[in-house]
């Protein structure tokens, strides 16, 4: 079984080269390497040259490199998407995603593009909550699609809701957005934690989104990377429970039985595959970290 941990998804500001090297040095599993809301509309383009030229250099080790480019309807969109192509980052980040017809005009355009450079979409609008379903599923005609990132800023602004009181307000969107790409096989990542300062604040919504079923987070500062790496990754004891439910499934007088008994407990076959899904995650992030 082959997972990629999301666990830090670290967006970076385009515009500040410092913070391009810097990023080189992180923990972070995903870096997104922003020329939207983290770049002055006088700085764009600058931006852009920076952000393909640090890819196009590499160093980043085993890190995944997203590039979050501007709307295609602004003045910066098709451009960013041009240029972003042709550095060749692990994927492509489209703000305001609201319609499946987004994800299928960016394919498009995406045309010339290696199949390895895959699509994300920013989930941050009313429209997207009331679409999820239908814009997880362009992931059957448009296999490039690949992640969906919640954008829960943006939600609050665009709805009144807000992000305050375990972000209640939010929950049912979050879901909503799980659900959709669980079903069409999509990652799907958190939105940000904005008080920086506050590592137990950002580990109880790490927390949080992990209970949701998120595969990790968004992050805008390097301070939270530490708290998301430890929540979304297995504990010790999980690791260890889903390689004893591993190891009671392979023995010979358990072979095709649909559930068992393991330690007084019942449990089934679809506990198996989440154990081996836990232990690849394991392995995963041992040989990401290992590699860092």
């Amino acid at each position: 079984m082959t997972v990629r941990p999301r666990r830090s998804v670290l967006y970076m500001p385009g515009s500040n080269t410092r913070a391009l090297e810097k990023a080189k040095t992180l923990a972070a599993d995903t870096l997104i390497l922003d020329l939207e809301d983290a770049v002055a509309p006088s700085a764009k383009a600058e931006a852009r040259g920076f952000v393909c030229d640090a890819v196009k250099t590499g160093g980043y080790g085993r890190r995944e490199l997203v590039i979050r480019i501007n709307s295609l309807t602004s003045e910066w969109g098709m451009d960013d998407l041009t240029a972003a192509i042709e550095a060749g980052p692990n994927a492509i980040l489209v703000p305001k995603v609201s319609t499946p017809f987004d994800i299928a005009s960016v394919d498009r355009a995406m045309a010339s593009a290696p199949q390895n450079v895959r699509i994300w979409a920013m989930m941050e609008t009313p429209l997207a909550m009331l679409n999820a379903r239908e814009i997880a599923s362009a992931k059957t005609e448009h296999p490039r699609f690949e992640c969906m990132v919640m954008g829960t800023n943006d939600l609050a602004k665009e709805t009144g809701a807000s992000l305050e009181g375990d972000r209640i307000a939010m929950v049912p969107w979050l879901m909503t957005c799980v659900a959709a790409a669980r079903a069409y096989r999509l990652a799907i990542v958190d939105g940000v934690y904005n008080d920086f300062r506050n590592e137990d604040g950002c580990m109880a919504e790490c927390t949080q989104g992990r209970l949701l079923g998120m595969d990790g987070k968004t992050l805008i500062h390097p301070g939270q990377i530490a708290p998301a790496n430890a929540e979304f990754a297995p504990s010790d004891s999980e690791v260890s429970t889903a390689k004893d439910i591993i190891a009671a499934f392979a023995l010979p007088e358990n072979a095709g039985l649909g559930a068992i008994n393991l330690n007084g407990r019942m449990v089934e076959l679809l506990h198996c595959k989440i154990a081996q899904k836990t232990v690849a995650m394991s392995e995963a992030i041992s040989a990401l970290e290992a590699s860092s």
